[in-house]
């Protein structure tokens, strides 16, 4: 939206004071879903235009009214395809949901955005059943990353549409959800923000689950204030533009430097931005300190039978499996059918590491302000290069394996931009405490401008 201001809330300031109106931010974002020449119809496998039209129309009639209104009121938002939205179909990217009845109802967090005020332009593309941080999708197609358009790189996932539609302007903010990076890995890739959530703050229900223990509802932006608007709003909780995070909140913040596991296979594009990104935020004032911990060197091998999304997902796929197995991506069913190999006690075990691991990592981590590793340690690949299945299944564990790191230990993270306007884009990512979403935000607020970074 190159006439609008970037962030949620500049856009927002700019809707109260008579600047903008939300019927021309829906229609930009709609012309860029309907441009021929852009990504719109890999982005988007639904697109609400009747409905966006007339809820911005009456966000823009009440606010000349001076009926007082949410401080999102009229704005697009995007929803992944993963979400129940009262009356479409929730297919999750596959086509063995295609013939599913509509959702009778918005999924709660759905339904807690619309009372922020924010309009849905339509439902965003994924990854088939959230199952891969690459974003491909071989039912809808794959939406191109913004950079370097021209040799169609992955955009990430699994909420590949969702960061598609925030960066080519089809929406002010993405909500998308992250099981093990999925909000995060395609900011990465894109340059954008993206937020995970402490998972038990903002519910799942309504949704097609993945990892009953591990789903997390987050979103992507353009700026950190984007994905606080965007969590407040998914929460339920009330927005003030003025309790914002900004980035006077902190002063010094203590940051751990994670060393060992998250940094191993780094391509030199990431090693060097990443260890840029370290220098201008130490410059800035942050105390930097490197950190080990050894622990996480055993996660592949808690996770050798599947981890949890593969029984749980096996759980909610069974019946569909036998009955349709053949509509699947032969790359997520083959991920699914994993949960076949853990026994009772193969489970059980794995959530009582996982427990201890968390007690682990309280002792190792928590006194520090935030925990700093590479989002992922690629540039994005080109779509044509992970045709071959063993590339492909490759490159999809090295894009997760960090940022499932927060979603086994419980707790929040955000990645942000840390690349130079122009080059391959390069995320950051910074590790929270559980259920101190709003100190890893601030934390995030003090980073994004000692990271170059100017959200207007």
């Amino acid at each position: 939206m190159s006439t609008a201001p970037q962030s949620l809330l500049s856009m927002a300031e700019a809707l109260a004071d008579g600047r903008l109106r939300s019927r021309d931010l829906v229609e930009q974002a709609l012309d860029r879903v309907a441009d021929p020449q852009g990504e719109g119809s890999r982005t988007f496998v639904a697109v609400h235009a009747q409905a966006a039209r007339a809820a911005a129309d009456e966000s823009d009639r009440l606010r000349k009214q001076g009926v007082p209104l949410p401080a999102l009121s009229g704005l697009p938002a995007s929803v992944k395809d993963l979400f129940d939205e009262a009356g479409s179909v929730t297919k999750a990217g596959s086509r063995v949901l295609e013939d599913a009845a509509p959702a009778p109802q918005d999924a709660p967090a759905i339904a807690n955005l619309r009372k922020a005020g924010l309009i849905s332009i339509g439902r965003t593309s994924m990854t088939e059943f959230a199952f891969s941080g690459v974003g491909i999708n071989p039912h809808t197609g794959t939406p191109a990353n913004p950079w370097e358009r021209a040799n169609r790189r992955i955009p990430g996932g699994s909420s590949s549409g969702a960061a598609i539609s925030v960066t080519d302007g089809m929406a002010a903010v993405g909500i998308g959800s992250d099981t093990g990076g999925s909000c995060r890995i395609p900011a990465a890739l894109t340059g954008l923000v993206g937020y995970k959530p402490t998972a038990s703050r903002i519910s799942t229900a309504g949704t097609v689950p993945l990892s009953f223990t591990l789903d997390s509802t987050g979103s992507l932006g353009r700026t950190v204030s984007c994905c606080w608007a965007a969590d407040r709003a998914l929460s339920g909780q009330s927005i003030n533009p003025t309790d914002a995070p900004v980035a006077d909140s902190i002063s010094a913040p203590r940051l751990g430097v994670l060393r060992n596991y998250v940094t191993v296979g780094m391509d030199s594009i990431v090693a060097r931005t990443y260890e840029q990104a370290l220098q201008r935020l130490e410059q800035a004032g942050a105390i930097l300190t490197d950190v080990t911990f050894p622990e996480l060197d055993t996660l592949p091998e808690i996770n050798a039978l599947g981890g949890f999304p593969a029984p749980e997902s096996l759980t909610w796929h069974e019946k569909l499996i036998q009955e349709h197995g053949d509509l699947y991506d032969p790359f997520v069913l083959k991920r699914i059918l994993r949960g076949k190999e853990q026994s009772a006690v193969d489970y059980i075990t794995l959530r009582l590491r996982r427990r201890a691991l968390i007690a682990k990592a309280a002792d190792a981590l928590d006194a520090y302000d935030a925990i700093l590793m590479p989002t992922v340690p690629i540039i994005a690949p080109r779509i044509d290069d992970l045709h071959d299945d063993a590339v492909y299944a490759a490159t999809n564990l090295l894009l997760l394996r960090n940022p499932t790191i927060t979603n086994f230990l419980d707790r929040c993270a955000i990645s942000l931009p840390c690349h130079e306007h122009g080059s391959a884009p390069v995320g950051i990512m910074a590790m929270g405490h559980h259920m101190r979403d709003d100190h890893l935000l601030n934390v995030a607020a003090w980073m994004e401008p000692a990271l170059g970074q100017t959200p207007s």
